[in-house]
């Protein structure tokens, strides 16, 4: 049984340090992970969670790590679990630099709005905009930003090669630390890797094989997490961490890890197929009950399960099986767009042509 705060000691400058699982009932909020690393003098940390103690938790990680001179802050994205303590890069007393993905910039200045995007294409019975603003206020304080905080895009773009891999990205501290554009789970995604330890960080990108956002990117999830699996299979990584599982994966346990995910996404959509079929028209609630079902019985909830994300994910399904809604009312039937050839546009009379 893991507590939020906990340490998992990957080696003597590297933890993860875990957090801990949504529950909007009871009134908490989940924390994504977040790593501490040390590469010569420069303090590493990737994501800084959120609440007072996990606060407290990454200043003792860092102070375990030591000593250290400078330091970079790593934004993966913009979800609130992962950027509410951002500010801490302020209190640190040393040179300071700290990046976020410029995508995700707007939800991070305005998260309510952000969720609202997200739960209105889910039919229900609690309006969006409430839904949005009751799970924001759990997650305080939310300080996303600091004195030193700009975009990894402000930054020239480079091309980060692993073997026969090719990925764009940013590198820090002499290559050491590279930061690689995944774009998956939202619009502004980056994963993270640590050459001295052999840490690759997915962040959320290992949340679930299919996405629940309004801006996830399904193709760019299961992209990526092939790319990882390759990377491990090639021994260049060693170390699997992420924002949600508590846990530490080493080179055999992460490819089938990474593996399985993409099986699950495959079995998903085959599962969606059969939910759909012949029928010209979908209900989403009702595909949305059934494909709840299709997914539990495959174990595939993904990080913090609850039937709003899961509907929202059955709505990313929907459009990954090429169905589109037919109008914006509410629970709105879904079907496939009519496949036909345009009519042909009319041809002008030639001269001369009419009556005399």
């Amino acid at each position: 049984m893991t507590a939020l705060g906990d340490l998992i000691e990957i080696d003597d400058r590297t933890v993860l340090v875990l957090g801990q699982e949504l529950d909007v009932e009871h009134g908490q909020p989940d924390v994504a992970n977040a790593l501490v690393h040390r590469t010569g003098d420069t303090l590493v940390l990737v994501d800084t969670g959120v609440t007072a103690p996990f606060r407290a938790a990454l200043r003792a990680a860092a102070d375990r790590v030591g000593p250290w001179s400078r330091a970079l802050l790593l934004t993966t994205h913009g979800h609130l679990d992962h950027v509410g303590n951002n500010d801490l890069a302020d209190e640190l007393g040393v040179p300071v630099e700290h990046y976020v993905p410029a995508r995700d910039v707007d939800q991070m200045q305005d998260p309510a709005t952000y969720w609202v995007r997200s739960f209105e294409r889910v039919a229900g019975p609690a309006p969006p905009a409430p839904t949005a603003d009751r799970l924001v206020s759990l997650f305080q304080p939310m300080r996303p930003f600091g004195a030193t905080t700009r975009t990894y895009e402000e930054r020239p773009l480079e091309q980060i090669r692993f073997g026969p891999l090719r990925f764009s990205g940013w590198t820090f501290a002499d290559g050491a630390v590279r930061v690689l554009r995944s774009q998956g789970h939202c619009a502004g995604h980056v994963i993270v890797h640590l050459r001295d330890c052999g840490v690759l960080h997915l962040s959320d990108e290992g949340n679930g094989p299919c996405g629940a956002m309004a801006d996830a990117d399904q193709l760019k999830i299961q992209t990526v997490l092939g790319a990882a699996s390759l990377l491990f299979e090639q021994g260049r990584a060693a170390l699997l961490t992420d924002g949600h599982t508590f846990a530490v994966r080493r080179g055999a346990d992460a490819v089938s890890y990474l593996d399985g995910l993409l099986e699950q996404a495959t079995a998903l959509h085959e599962a969606a197929l059969g939910l759909t079929g012949e029928a010209p028209h979908v209900r989403p609630s009702t595909f949305t009950t059934r494909y709840a079902e299709a997914m539990a019985g495959r174990g595939t909830g993904g990080a913090n399960p609850n039937a709003l994300f899961v509907a929202m994910t059955a709505v990313n399904q929907l459009r990954e099986l090429g169905l589109r809604p037919e109008s914006g009312g509410e629970d709105a039937p879904w079907s496939r767009p009519t496949l036909r050839n345009p009519a042909p546009a009319p041809v002008p009379p030639g001269p001369g042509a009419g009556g005399g």
